[in-house]
């Protein structure tokens, strides 16, 4: 997806909650299933469970997001490092589902709605803040299952973003217009 030029807040909102999720998309397809659902230490999350978590997190904070709080009373917070899925296809299944309440959301949005007050955890935010903290922990997560994706499949790695070493021949082809910035 390339980056487009804009000045509309809500379309650069999205823009960036679609490339984080591209990103831990094509990072996951690296990963075997059984490297979704391993944990590197006793305290770290597997790639699983933060999708699990990540997906939990959009349902509540994304539907009635103007009308409810964003931690809904049936979210169960701590049940998301718990018991991941145990396919692939029943992770991707909640994953998306979880990403398609942002979308629906943010599409319905207008710039008139990005100063109103929307509650997360009975704390007042503006529609802004509240996309801004959505896109920061999703950015956050994200970055974590690239990590651990990387780091299972070591020289079998395929960069997802600018290959190691290639930042000049990266830096050209986006000029030419061959490669996206985003």
């Amino acid at each position: 997806m390339p980056l487009i030029y804009t000045t509309s807040y809500l379309e650069d909102v999205v823009s960036l909650f679609r490339m984080y999720q591209r990103l831990s998309e094509k990072a996951m397809a690296q990963a075997t299933d059984e490297q979704l659902l391993v944990q590197i230490d006793p305290e770290a999350n597997s790639i699983a469970l933060i999708v699990k978590h990540i997906a939990g997190n959009l349902r509540s904070r994304w539907t009635d997001f103007l009308t409810t709080d964003g931690e809904k009373p049936e979210r169960d917070r701590d049940g998301e490092f718990l018991n991941p899925p145990a396919t692939r296809d029943e992770l991707m299944k909640m994953w998306n589902e979880g990403w398609a309440c942002v979308y629906s959301t943010c599409g319905k949005l207008t710039d008139a709605d990005l100063t109103r007050t929307v509650t997360i955890r009975g704390e007042a935010h503006s529609v802004m803040q509240a996309l801004n903290r959505s896109v920061t922990h999703c950015a956050y997560h994200c970055g974590q299952i690239v990590m651990l994706a990387k780091h299972f499949q070591g020289e079998q790695w395929r960069s997802i973003s600018v290959p190691k070493g290639k930042s000049k021949e990266w830096a050209e082809q986006v000029r030419r217009g061959e490669k996206s910035q985003r």
